[in-house]
């Protein structure tokens, strides 16, 4: 190894900062044992919901050596993805749709892979040694990994928290055969704060360091492939891809700086979309409008079907004509959602008439169902204030 092992570790560092990212430490490839303990409860909870496959490769996740073996250390980076303005801004007005800050831009993982690949390639060149690169597709335990490397710690909302950049750290990692001293992991500075866990819409933080990813906004609008229960309608309000509020809140953000990677900066049909421009999106304008983005990872039907319960949550009957269509829809996703937000926005004879017309032509068992939860003798809750007149301009 080229001068040294300490110098080795420089090296690699500054390499890394000048490939851009924004965060590099080391750790070593031996299993943690708060981690294992962490990933085992959090499995026999059922918190992983529809995500079977954490449980398929949980074996692998335990150690970077269990997934390669001949892994010796783990050089962990992370890039910024800090939003320029508030992401929570967006919650009053209705007409808009919230996306997450980190889908607003171009993809991360061909960001970060790209970046990863590049150092990865100069290791090999300068010393000679083996290489693995691991964005979060990966079954990698990437926040202890980074918590170990010193990059930060992980929160009592389960992210990773860094002292200089908040809670907008995306993560990646490079394991090396290489022998690479460890840096001092980061301790928790959390304090008695419990911020993050009280702003949570759908109380989804059993306790501090905890979290039920089957009431977790992100999880029902990204990885959750069917109908998002009632109980979790009303509480997502306009949030159609992803929940920022947990990392919104924390107080150590007032030391993060808003991300220079231009990759991350917000596409402007993005920052603030109306959400009648997104439910009358078809396959093809789906795939047109978020090319390049992760919301395409999901596909139209689920996306839309996220749309929807923002627009039952809107309050605006202008939108009942939008919905009428999509009562027709291909999709029993689609339709199912179309049912449910009308019954928030129609008079009770309005929806009545309409279900009476519609639901014998109904062949899907979920949707069918739908229309029947939905009847104003049966409807769960009040419904907001109708707001008259057109379509938000």
């Amino acid at each position: 190894m080229q001068g040294g092992p300490a110098e080795a570790r420089a090296r690699i560092r500054d390499k890394a900062l000048a490939l851009g990212f924004d965060a590099a430490g080391f750790a070593s490839a031996e299993a943690s044992e708060a981690a294992k303990d962490g990933l085992v409860q959090f499995l026999a909870a059922g918190y992983q919901g529809d995500m079977g496959w954490l449980a398929d490769t949980a074996e692998r996740r335990i150690a970077p050596r269990a997934l390669w073996p001949d892994c010796r250390s783990v050089i962990a980076l992370g890039l910024n993805y800090g939003p320029a303005r508030d992401p929570m801004a967006l919650l009053e007005e209705r007409d808009r749709g919230i996306v997450s800050c980190y889908a607003q831009g171009r993809d991360y993982h061909d960001v970060i892979k790209s970046r990863l690949k590049a150092l990865a390639r100069w290791l090999v060149e300068q010393f000679a040694c083996e290489v693995k690169v691991f964005v979060d597709t990966a079954p990698v335990m990437e926040k202890p990994l980074a918590q170990a490397a010193g990059l930060g710690w992980q929160g009592k909302h389960t992210n990773l928290v860094s002292r200089e950049l908040g809670s907008w750290l995306f993560l990646g990692e490079v394991f090396t055969t290489l022998d690479l001293a460890p840096d001092a992991p980061e301790a928790d500075h959390c304090g008695s704060c419990r911020a993050c866990l009280d702003v949570c819409p759908t109380a989804a933080f059993p306790g501090p360091y905890r979290l039920d990813a089957r009431r977790c906004i992100s999880y029902l609008t990204i990885e959750h492939k069917g109908h998002i229960a009632r109980e979790f309608r009303r509480p997502m309000g306009n949030r159609i891809y992803g929940c920022d509020d947990c990392l919104a809140v924390c107080p150590w953000n007032k030391f993060a700086e808003a991300s220079r990677e231009t990759a991350f900066l917000p596409r402007a049909e993005l920052t603030a979309p109306r959400l009648a421009d997104l439910a009358a999106l078809d396959d093809t304008g789906f795939r047109q409008v978020f090319s390049g983005s992760p919301i395409k990872r999901i596909g139209r039907d689920r996306f839309v079907r996220n749309v929807l319960i923002a627009i039952g949550n809107s309050g605006d009957v202008g939108y009942a004509p939008l919905l009428e269509r999509l009562v027709d829809d291909a999709s029993p996703l689609v339709r199912a959602m179309a049912v449910w937000a009308l019954a928030q926005l129609l008079s009770p004879s309005e929806f009545t008439a309409l279900r009476t017309a519609k639901l014998p032509e109904e062949p899907d068992p979920d949707v069918r169902a739908e229309w029947e939860a939905s009847d104003p003798l049966a409807k769960e809750g009040s419904k907001p204030s109708p707001v008259p007149g057109p379509l938000p301009s």
